[in-house]
């Protein structure tokens, strides 16, 4: 195996919703018997957070508010193929039909958006980072969750993601979208220096004709079941994880 370059950090809890997993319990069944303890139950969202966000938006903020005083203090990493792709979906539609926008649409259609609207509400001003990077967007997210770790480990991260099934006219177009509708957020910390502790790391892709469906739902099966090393294999990397 080529000599690889691992990133270290530590998951201390976790959030994870799809349409067939919602609590514990069922990610119990699905993953394996470990780590289930950290797991964050999502709370209520107010209706001043409830109103501005699309159904898969309330999903990843009520699982990142979840997560307490983190919230507060962590920075945010945000991680989607498309964001709330239903609102700027819509944005454009209004635009092609020449009407007039609705500024607090618009100003939630930008891809981080949510972002933006928890550190807002939490009074959070550690600053934030979204990306988007196709079928990779969550393995990018943890990457770029580690590099800030290792350049600032006294600050925490949240890492958000949230991917949905583009509309039917969009079909194809965007990857394989089996796995989803999924929301995943991780609350990072500097390593312990344990074997809790997760080793990262990021080498070319050696099936890119046969990407896994889903590096999130990888990388959190890997979490779940104690397994000491897991590979994701995505349509540019692969992504190794190892438990210290």
């Amino acid at each position: 195996m080529p000599s690889e370059t691992f990133m270290r950090f530590a998951v201390r809890n976790w959030f994870a919703w799809t349409s067939e997993r919602v609590s514990a319990a069922q990610w119990r069944d699905w993953g394996g018997p470990c780590r289930h303890e950290d797991f964050i139950a999502p709370v209520a969202l107010p209706l001043s957070l409830r109103r501005r966000a699309t159904p898969i938006g309330q999903t990843l903020l009520a699982g990142a508010l979840g997560f307490g005083d983190m919230v507060q203090r962590a920075r945010y990493v945000l991680a989607s193929r498309h964001g709330e792709f239903s609102r700027a979906r819509q944005t454009l539609m209004t635009l092609a039909q020449e009407e007039e926008l609705s500024p607090a649409e618009f100003s939630m259609s930008v891809h981080h958006g949510l972002a933006g609207l928890l550190s807002i509400h939490a009074r959070n001003r550690e600053g934030h980072t979204a990306l988007a990077a196709g079928t990779e967007s969550f393995a990018c997210g943890l990457l770029e969750a580690a590099a800030c770790i290792a350049e600032n480990p006294q600050t925490p991260i949240l890492l958000l993601y949230a991917d949905e099934k583009l509309p039917h006219e969009f079909t194809g177009l965007a990857g394989p979208e089996s796995a989803l509708p999924c929301v995943m957020v991780l609350g990072l910390t500097a390593p312990q220096m344990d074997e809790g502790d997760i080793l990262l790391a990021q080498q070319p892709t050696s099936r890119p004709e046969a990407p896994t469906p889903s590096a999130a739902l990888d990388f959190l099966r890997f979490l779940l079941s104690g397994s000491r090393q897991a590979v994701s294999h995505g349509e540019s990397w692969d992504w190794t994880w190892r438990h210290a």
